[in-house]
């Protein structure tokens, strides 16, 4: 490739890796909060309260039904009147989020139901407060399983991030629609691919590394 496409692919893979870093951010700020919620309030949890929790599961589930691509277009005017412009970089990492969100809520919900519910249990007995529980036992226990799930989540926003180039959002996959795709350049099409398979397997291997560390059973 001319050092031009060179370039164009670096800024490209800049594009790509900040729609992921800010979208991933604000999924794991919104969406673990909601999977605190969702055990909390579920059947038997500490603060149950079915209510909240069918209402809360029916909108999660609502925007996980959703494919991205038609989560995107729909988004469109309040992308808008969010950022102002319904193209760029910036402008695709409000689906991004959104869709990124109810998906990891759901991740973290799995893994904090995974917490040993006698331990839960002995930390009630002994007078301790629900947000205590919370921050003590739920959020520490289940803390390997939700990185693990984070991770996931970052991989899948890679994927997300790339479709979202269809429409002008930038990064890899605007690049490879342009100038692989609609240019007939091979070449292209070969590095882009090959950029975000290295861009998957360093995110997973950094992601399990991570784990390992601090997952207290190894």
């Amino acid at each position: 490739m001319s050092p031009v496409m060179i370039d164009l692919l670096l800024n490209a893979l800049g594009e790509t890796l900040l729609m992921t870093a800010v979208a991933g951010l604000f999924s794991l700020l919104a969406g673990l909060p909601l999977g605190l919620i969702l055990v909390t309030t579920s059947p038997g949890g500490i603060a149950e309260n079915r209510s909240i929790n069918r209402l809360l599961g029916v909108v999660i589930n609502g925007f996980r039904s959703l494919p991205f691509i038609i989560l995107l277009v729909a988004l469109i005017p309040f992308t808008r009147l969010l950022v102002g412009t319904s193209l760029g970089t910036w402008a695709a990492i409000v689906p991004l989020s959104i869709t990124a969100t109810p998906y990891f809520a759901r991740v973290a919900e799995v893994s904090l139901r995974d917490v040993d519910r006698g331990l839960i249990d002995a930390v009630r007995a002994m007078g301790a407060s629900k947000l205590r529980i919370v921050w003590e036992v739920l959020i520490p226990e289940a803390l390997p399983g939700i990185l693990s799930g984070f991770v996931v989540t970052l991989v899948a926003l890679i994927g997300a991030s790339a479709m979202a180039g269809a429409i002008g959002a930038g990064g890899l996959g605007d690049l490879a629609i342009r100038y692989g795709y609609q240019r007939f350049d091979t070449a292209v099409m070969v590095a882009v691919i090959a950029v975000l398979i290295v861009l998957v397997c360093g995110i997973q291997w950094l992601g399990d590394r991570l784990v390992q560390r601090i997952d207290r059973r190894h």
